[in-house]
């Protein structure tokens, strides 16, 4: 087995899907999926290709009632190639006997390798092998070679090199009775003998999207005849030459997708033919392309040494391929781009490639490992402040209003109707009452901050953006006199299920409790980045914003008077009235439907809703756990007058954890991190759940419509900073180590303040080194001591009390989850020369 390689063999069409998007190679520029080349979207393969930032609008009528929904374009088929023997039918895993399948996806060098054995209908066996690349640092470029042999013919072999402009939106089975046509081609040509140009436009947004694709022969193969072959909507090289039974041919296919949408062109078609021009040859560029990728694994190593053989090879390649993923929809390409972070990645068309706040989980993997990335990628939330504004103000608010679901422009393009495919009735869809997601934003420019220091940011494009969402959510907090506390009305949580009261035709509920709590988080750090402004601009951002002294002793007296709904026995509620409601039959629902990751769907069906009973899709209140330490949390509800018991800790986890059903893969991960404090085993089985997500398709076929970049950097995200319990606060580095001993010891790469740090993991102990260079010296603790840490030298942490089984929960351990509170007994080390 191989840690760096996903492999897949056999032929098996009802898999295809998953493994498409598994395989799928981008550059964050754009992506393609991994569908053979030569397929079509017929229900077993869904070629796609999609670029960051490219959207178009569609109107459809639904039930009476028009609807306007927005969707990332899949774009024209760049990969189209296509052989047959002599005159015959073309070849594919469909229409001919396949005799050999094996697809494999390096994660190390990026490439994607397929070999394929077919045998036609008269006997003759042809072998295909195929290795293909989206350039890493050329980001117009992708590549696709093919090798074909006739095993046991000698004869004539047709090959079609084509670029494909006859696609649909098509990729989500949901979504079929909304218009899938996005694409108009304008133009195709031939710019030179060996070179197609494709040029198609967006309906709506009016993007130009050029293809150029150069297809040649190695040299020595001798081409009987090439000639252009047209359509309106698709243009195509077909070349013929004889073969000898035995004897290779290689095809060489390099294309450049360049769109309106990218800096520095003038005109997309003549860059494209500009950009492809000036392009090397396959290995040419394959080299540059693996170079690429080695250097980028130097700055995200993750390695588990002294793991059982098999169990690491599994686990590690997983994280490895969750790395590469994320890496392949953001990367360094989006400095120069306005785009965000697409939940589903550049990899399907599911959510219809929005930004939801699932960017809340991808930032810390990226911050600290290459935080230009995350700045850029935050600057896509800057530049939609205004748009934020006018949402806030349209809905009779101040400050800024994040819309849940967003695409090119800012506004709010979550749906209003949504179908339940085991009623088939389309349904009132509420999700954009889930407010949260400003909260969200906010929460990364400050934790993006507090990792890099950057205070340029923050002065010039964070600052204003946290204070505009801080004004929104303290303009939502209504005070109420009865009980002389604040509270917010009419939204939803992190839940999803929960839409409304029963029986109420009013939508949306009261005084979520993570709503709440993290309202009242950011209007203590309002104070805080007021606090951390130079002068000259806090006065600026204060007159400009005319955030004037009785709106922010408003905003204490919000963050001081929060209400919270926490029930008698000390368990946080997720709202107010939520402990009113029924229990579920748990335990007959489980026996009638077996999996009830999709509960809200099984109610429905029955005439029922979840709004009826204590259910969750996923972490809510939980995900104060998640993002804010024991002690943290404990100071906010303080702060407020309420008290959080040690023992409240875990029956608050245990009471939701009890009546959620995981139907987001978001799920398992959060639960994963709010157990590893106590309940180390538990914990580790919801991390291999989040884990195996998408590999397992855990949803039942939603892999097939993109991956869920939230949950595999999440997973990423919880070795480093749950279980090494790597933190960033207060300028310093902190770690509180929980490792399970079963995953041996864990080393990685981090980047602090500008300083490249290896990091290792093991039981209670840590290691960090930094590398040699220049730089002042960064602050690294653990417990209650810190100590300096220069560039080329290394610093060790041993926790006392660490003898026995570490994966057994010390006896204080379910009251302390979570806590980061330091810990007496912990011992440092002077710095050491690396």
């Amino acid at each position: 087995m191989d840690a760096w390689t996903l492999t897949f063999e056999g032929w098996d069409p009802a898999d295809e899907g998953r493994r498409e998007a598994l395989t799928t190679l981008g550059n964050g520029r754009f992506a393609t999926r991994g569908a053979a080349p030569e397929s079509r979207a017929d229900g077993v393969h869904y070629p796609g290709t999609y670029a960051a930032g490219v959207f178009d609008r569609v109107r459809d009528e639904i039930d009476g009632e028009v609807v306007e929904s927005e969707s990332m374009v899949n774009l024209p088929h760049w990969a189209d190639l296509r052989v047959a023997v002599e005159d015959g039918p073309w070849i594919s895993a469909d229409g001919a006997e396949v005799l050999e399948h094996r697809v494999a996806l390096d994660l190390r060098r990026g490439l994607l390798t397929r070999r394929t054995r077919f045998a036609d209908a008269a006997g003759r066996i042809t072998v295909l092998r195929q290795r293909s690349f989206v350039h890493r640092t050329l980001p117009h470029v992708a590549g696709l070679h093919t090798v074909l042999v006739a095993e046991n013919w000698s004869g004539n072999l047709r090959i079609e090199s084509g670029i494909d402009g006859a696609v649909r939106n098509a990729g989500v089975s949901r979504y079929a009775a909304l218009d899938g046509r996005h694409l108009d081609v304008v133009t195709t040509g031939e710019p030179d003998g060996s070179t197609l140009l494709l040029v198609a436009r967006t309906r709506q947004s009016r993007l130009r999207v050029a293809v150029a694709a150069r297809t040649t022969l190695e040299p020595g193969t001798a081409v009987d005849e090439r000639s252009l072959h047209r359509r309106p909507d698709r243009v195509a090289h077909v070349l013929r030459c004889a073969v000898r039974a035995g004897e290779p041919v290689a095809v060489e296919k390099v294309v450049a997708v360049v769109t309106s949408r990218d800096g520095a062109v003038s005109e997309p078609a003549v860059a494209a033919v500009e950009v492809l021009a000036g392009t090397a040859g396959f290995e040419e560029l394959l080299a540059g392309h693996e170079l690429a990728w080695q250097q980028l694994w130097r700055r995200y190593r993750l390695d588990l040494v002294r793991h059982p053989a098999a169990l690491a090879t599994e686990t590690l390649r997983t994280l490895r391929l969750c790395t590469f993923h994320v890496l392949q929809a953001v990367s360094e390409h989006n400095q120069d781009l306005d785009a965000g972070v697409p939940a589903r990645g550049l990899h399907g068309e599911a959510y219809r490639g929005h930004v939801f706040w699932d960017e809340l989980f991808v930032y810390p993997m990226l911050t600290l490992r290459t935080p230009a990335v995350t700045r850029a990628l935050l600057r896509y939330r800057v530049r939609r402040l205004d748009a934020a504004r006018r949402a806030a103000r349209a809905a009779g608010h101040t400050g800024a209003m994040y819309p849940w679901q967003s695409g090119s422009d800012g506004r709010e393009e979550s749906q209003r109707r949504h179908l339940n495919p085991r009623s088939g009735h389309w349904l009132p869809d509420t999700s954009h009452l889930q407010r949260h997601v400003g909260l969200a934003v906010a929460y990364s420019i400050w934790q993006y901050y507090q990792a890099t220091g950057d205070r340029e940011f923050l002065s010039d494009h964070g600052a204003e953006v946290l204070l505009e969402v801080a004004r929104f959510f303290a303009g939502l907090a209504r005070h109420d006199p009865v009980t002389d506390r604040f509270r917010i009305r009419g939204v939803m949580g992190p839940d999803e299920y929960t839409t409304r009261y029963p029986g109420s035709d009013r939508p949306g509920i009261d005084d979520n409790a993570y709503t709440n709590v993290m309202t009242v988080w950011l209007l203590r750090r309002a104070e805080d980045v007021l606090a951390a402004l130079e002068p000259i601009r806090r006065t600026e951002l204060v007159e400009s914003l005319d955030l004037g002294p009785a709106e922010q002793l408003r905003w204490r007296d919000v963050s001081r008077r929060m209400f919270v709904p926490i029930a008698a026995d000390g368990v946080i509620s997720q709202y107010a009235g939520a402990h009113d409601l029924p229990d579920l039959d748990w335990a007959g629902y489980r026996a009638r439907y077996g999996d009830l990751s999709r509960l809200d769907r099984i109610l429905e069906a029955e005439g029922r809703s979840v709004d009826d009973y204590q259910v969750s899709k996923q972490a809510d209140v939980l995900m104060l756990f998640y993002l804010l330490s024991a002690d943290e949390l404990r100071a906010l509800l303080g702060g407020l007058g309420y008290g959080l018991p040690p023992e409240a800790i875990p029956a608050t986890i245990e009471y939701h954890l009890s009546r959620t059903v995981h139907g987001s893969t978001l799920s398992a991960l959060v639960h994963a991190w709010v157990l590893a404090r106590g309940h180390r085993e538990h914990a580790v089985e919801y991390f291999e759940r989040a884990l195996s997500s998408d590999v397992a398709d855990i949803q039942r076929g939603t892999t097939a419509e993109g991956v869920h970049l939230g949950a595999m950097a999440g997973c990423v995200d919880l070795l480093q900073r749950c279980f090494a319990g790597l933190e960033t606060r207060e300028d310093a580095l902190w770690f509180d180590p929980h490792w399970p001993r079963r995953f041996g010891r864990l080393d990685f790469s981090v980047q602090y303040r500008h300083h490249q740090l290896t990091v290792s993991v093991g039981d209670r102990t840590v290691r960090v080194v930094s590398e040699p260079g220049p730089g002042s010296p960064i602050r690294v603790g653990s417990g209650d001591r810190l100590s300096e840490l220069r560039p080329g030298e290394a610093v060790v942490f041993s926790a006392s009390g660490s003898s026995g089984d570490p994966d057994a929960a010390p006896p204080d351990a379910v009251q302390a989850a979570n806590s980061r509170s330091p810990r007496r007994g912990s011992s440092i080390r002077s710095p050491e020369p690396s």
